[in-house]
């Protein structure tokens, strides 16, 4: 069993120590508490918001901490419109889960029924900061935008990337696997890795950026084809919405839906999982933005698609190509986001591997706090753009257009792609 000590614990790692100000950008501002400063105590350092239903209506808040820490871990909250808020909060007891193979425990709290396109307040116990998020709207009446991402780590890039997404005021953030690169073995990385978003996923007002994942191989502790016990991290955080299996949807209203997959780490692409995606893009087929999130690519930029001879089948994304692609093309879905490959790409329109007006646009490669050098357009038929870069995604939904922006470490864009809302068949999709 791990044992990471409650001194390293509470301390700042070394890696830990990257942010914002060490990039010349201001820390986020925490909104003001309405008690004595000196009675602001505890304020743990892995606090984030996640959701496990409906994000209209519901937010999740997590830490990671240890037993007596703090005298009253309730989670007191009322909606920040409220006047004299501070009078009038609602209180929920977190529950308490074990965090991967140390003595340390998530604390958990689910508030329900909530109301959607609101922002509240909360704290954690009478001894913290106040804090500040927002739930989803019931409708999408009004621009929405979300940040993508993947293959992240703990290093000065992963930070900086961190304070790009924030600055964007993104709705919440999705990342497609390799969240901390700590293997399935490694608490403190783990521990860093939280550490790190906790501190600069914060929009300018206070707002805290909900986390949303999908399993990659360096949250196995094996990488591929192992059972759920080997992800213990992961679990440990996101079994709320991954609770029988490692692939799940989530639904925002009727205009968002996410499907996060498992590209073969603990469940098998073929089979139950396919069987279960087909019927999942069936009943979405009138949802007006389908987005898909996996971690290895159908449509690779660094590795190659193709097997050596004598070694078929192990080609990267052949699975995928195999089993998933025919009905991301069959229920019209018009966007995939794909990782692992640590580059910065975007594919053409493809209808079977071939560039089409009416094809699936599939984005990626994972590259928010690792690199590698991608192959060139002119080398990949099915690629539109790639480059070297760490990077991440916003993608904006504005009426019947959704827009993708890539963007660097340093806030330039790297690339603007376009994508039209659904139309009678498969998708139609523009640059």
């Amino acid at each position: 069993m791990l044992h990471s000590s409650r001194r390293a614990f509470l301390g700042a790692s070394v890696a830990g120590l990257f942010a914002g100000s060490a990039f010349g950008v201001d820390e986020p501002a925490i909104p003001a508490s309405k008690f004595n400063p000196a009675e602001i105590t505890f304020n743990p350092s892995t606090l984030f918001l996640t959701w496990q239903s409906d994000p209209t209506t519901t937010m999740t808040i997590q830490w990671i901490g240890t037993r007596g820490e703090t005298p009253d871990t309730n989670i007191y909250y009322a909606p920040a419109a409220t006047s004299d808020w501070w009078w009038a909060w609602n209180k929920k007891a977190p529950i308490l889960k074990p965090y991967g193979q140390t003595d340390f425990k998530v604390y958990r709290a689910e508030l329900t029924g909530l109301h959607p396109g609101k922002d509240y307040l909360f704290r954690i116990g009478k001894s913290s900061p106040v804090w500040r998020f927002r739930t989803m709207p019931a409708k999408s009446t009004n621009e929405i935008s979300f940040i993508s991402g993947g293959d992240c780590g703990v290093n000065p890039h992963t930070v900086a990337n961190n304070i790009q997404a924030a600055r964007q005021d993104p709705s919440f953030a999705v990342i497609g696997g390799d969240l901390a690169y700590e293997n399935g073995r490694s608490a403190d990385t783990h521990l860093t890795f939280l550490k790190n978003y906790s501190r600069t996923m914060i929009a300018k007002d206070g707002r805290l950026i909900p986390m949303l994942a999908c399993l990659g191989n360096h949250e196995v502790d094996g990488g591929y084809n192992k059972p759920r016990e080997k992800a213990p991290f992961f679990y440990a955080l996101f079994d709320g919405l991954f609770d029988d299996t490692s692939y799940a949807t989530l639904d925002f209203g009727e205009y968002l839906s996410l499907v996060l997959l498992d590209t073969g780490h603990n469940s098998p692409i073929e089979g139950e999982q396919t069987h279960w995606l087909e019927d999942v893009l069936k009943h979405r087929e009138s949802h007006p933005n389908v987005f898909v999130v996996g971690h290895v690519p159908a449509y690779p930029s660094f590795r190659k698609a193709t097997a050596e001879k004598g070694k078929e089948g192990t080609g990267t994304g052949e699975a995928n190509r195999k089993h998933w692609v025919p009905l991301f093309e069959k229920y019209r879905v018009p966007v995939v986001l794909e990782h692992h490959d640590h580059t910065f790409k975007r594919t053409k329109p493809l209808v079977d591997g071939l560039g089409d007006d009416n094809g699936v646009l599939y984005l990626g490669d994972g590259s928010w706090g690792r690199q590698r050098a991608p192959q060139k357009p002119e080398k990949l038929s099915y690629l539109a753009a790639s480059s070297a870069a760490y990077h991440l995604s916003l993608h904006r939904i504005q009426g019947e257009q959704r827009y993708h922006l890539a963007l660097d470490e340093d806030g330039r864009v790297m690339d603007v792609s376009h994508t039209a809302q659904r139309k009678k068949g498969i998708a139609k999709l523009s640059d």
